[in-house]
């Protein structure tokens, strides 16, 4: 798989020019029904798109957080029941591995003469989806609380952890830290961040033979049981919309969260400005001195259904080309790392930047890490809850991945 998320990245770090903003949409008929994951960058673009529909041609849009479950049976129907699931460098595998998207190459030579050479992810030559924009996990923290108590904005997990153990022993907050812990999808994905700062892979080298029960995964689980200390009881009901309302109500001092978040805790809308004021991005900690933030590089981006009819696509494609327009992207600069012709970084990108400056590494793009992503999600909880080791947990998680990967054909 051809990936340049980097490349893209180093791209928002200087100002682009602009090029005209298209035109009308000109698309003479079809339906476009867009699945996609619940934010507001993602609302933008499909109401974007949705000014494209006319007495000839239909376009709907379903955000949800359960996107990642419902993409493969709606695709697998035939006609689809979406026309454009929007992606991210992990959900667009699956779709891949049953055959349930259409190569975009003729519309990108028809229709796509703005997009940008990093916008264009390709699978064995062919464009398979267009990027429109980067994320990644980082730290967010109280500039205001830091500066009182003289703590350094942390670079390390063990910054992090020493700053709020001096938080809560001082009695500043008696849970300082909060993070996407919820068992599941959150909890695995933070095992993933965290992984990527040891330097080490997932897998054996050219195999799907897992490579996590090692010095590396110790390090990585006892970090995450390190982080439990300074958070709340509550930490296993916490993903990105649950971490929110609780920065908000004055409770915490840092949290990692989603770079794709980040304008709705800064911007001047807040329900608690001065918090919001208060509220600083920094990269996510390395596991050492030195080291790469501990966080995935990932990229969202839309693609087009294989069932679904020739109209449908090429009317698909062309709304999305408006709702990730040089002019949307233009007049709404401040809630995403856009990769769009055009964009500038705003403040609401500082996490992100910092974590492609820092070298932080992308989310693996191959077939059998959605199956190690399932075994964390279900395997990791336990070991923080104290209910069992850590050499158990991955002993837990190797046989759960194993199970599944003999089940998808990817090991003997």
């Amino acid at each position: 798989m051809k990936f340049k998320l980097t490349t893209a990245l180093v791209a928002c770090g200087l100002a682009m020019s602009t090029t005209a903003a298209l035109a009308d949409c000109g698309i003479e008929g079809g339906s476009v029904r867009i699945l996609s994951n619940d934010f507001e960058a993602l609302h933008v673009i499909a109401d974007a798109a949705k000014t494209c529909a006319n007495g000839s041609v239909e376009v709907t849009s379903n955000a949800t957080t359960e996107h990642k479950n419902i993409q493969v049976p709606a695709l697998t129907t035939n006609p689809a029941s979406y026309t454009v699931p929007i992606v991210a460098t992990n959900s667009i595998v699956p779709l891949l591995n049953e055959d349930l998207i259409r190569p975009l190459d003729a519309y990108v030579e028809k229709w796509g003469q703005q997009l940008l050479p990093q916008q264009l992810i390709k699978v064995d030559g062919k464009v398979m989806a267009i990027a429109f924009m980067a994320n990644a996990q980082h730290l967010f923290y109280r500039k205001d609380i830091l500066e009182e108590h003289g703590i350094a904005v942390p670079g390390t997990y063990a910054e992090l952890i020493e700053a709020s153990k001096m938080l809560k022993d001082k009695g500043v907050m008696e849970y300082p830290l909060a993070a996407n812990f919820k068992p599941g999808w959150n909890l695995a994905a933070e095992f993933v961040n965290t992984y990527l700062g040891t330097g080490g892979d997932f897998f054996k080298a050219g195999s799907a033979e897992l490579d996590i029960d090692n010095a590396n995964g110790m390090k990585t689980l006892e970090t995450l049981k390190a982080m439990t200390n300074y958070m709340s009881p509550d930490y296993v009901t916490y993903d990105t919309n649950g971490v929110k309302p609780i920065w908000e109500a004055n409770e915490l001092a840092f949290a990692t969260s989603w770079g794709s978040r980040a304008s709705a805790y800064i911007g001047a809308d807040s329900p608690a400005p001065e918090i919001a004021k208060a509220t600083a991005l920094a990269a996510m900690p390395a596991l050492m001195d030195g080291g790469v933030p501990s966080a995935a590089l990932w990229w969202d981006g839309f693609t087009i259904a294989k069932n679904i009819s020739d109209e449908d696509a090429e009317a698909s494609f062309r709304a999305m080309m408006k709702g990730i327009s040089p002019q949307v992207i233009a007049e709404n600069q401040e809630l995403a790392v856009w990769l769009v012709d055009g964009y500038a970084p705003t403040p609401a990108a500082d996490g992100v930047v910092a974590n492609l400056q820092g070298k932080a590494r992308p989310y693996p793009m191959v077939p059998y890490m959605g199956l190690l992503h399932t075994a964390l999600g279900d395997n990791v909880i336990e070991y923080l809850q104290g209910s069992e080791s850590a050499e158990q947990a991955l002993d837990d998680i190797t046989a759960a991945y194993n199970t599944a990967a003999k089940e998808a054909g990817f090991l003997k």
